[in-house]
């Protein structure tokens, strides 16, 4: 009768700690996203220009030279060349600014 009551007892204690958690993941997450939107209105409104992508925010890829796939061999067969996607930029064909983070200001 006891082990009745302990497991309703747990199932209560359960349940808070399970919306505490959630209720302090959605506050962490609604506070990240507002931070980041702050801060790249900070850097559109005070920020320099970037002059390494000219204030665009990415440019061509500099592995695969805009083409979206590299020439790839495995064992260095020069017999046996594949064409893979291009791992820096996925295929796209451009990649983020590494000096503004793709903000395009910094």
């Amino acid at each position: 009768m006891s082990g009745e009551y302990v497991s309703k007892g747990l199932r209560v204690v359960a349940a808070v700690a399970a919306t505490f958690l959630s209720g302090s993941f959605a506050l962490g997450f609604l506070t990240s996203s507002i931070s980041e939107r702050i801060t790249l209105y900070k850097k559109k409104k005070h920020g320099r220009p970037c002059r390494s992508c000219k204030a665009i925010g990415h440019y061509t890829c500099k592995l695969c030279k805009g083409n979206g796939t590299i020439q790839w061999s495995p064992l260095y067969d020069p017999v046996v060349i594949n064409p893979c996607v291009c791992p820096t930029c996925d295929g796209f064909k451009v990649q983020k600014c590494l000096n503004c983070l793709g903000y395009g200001s910094v």
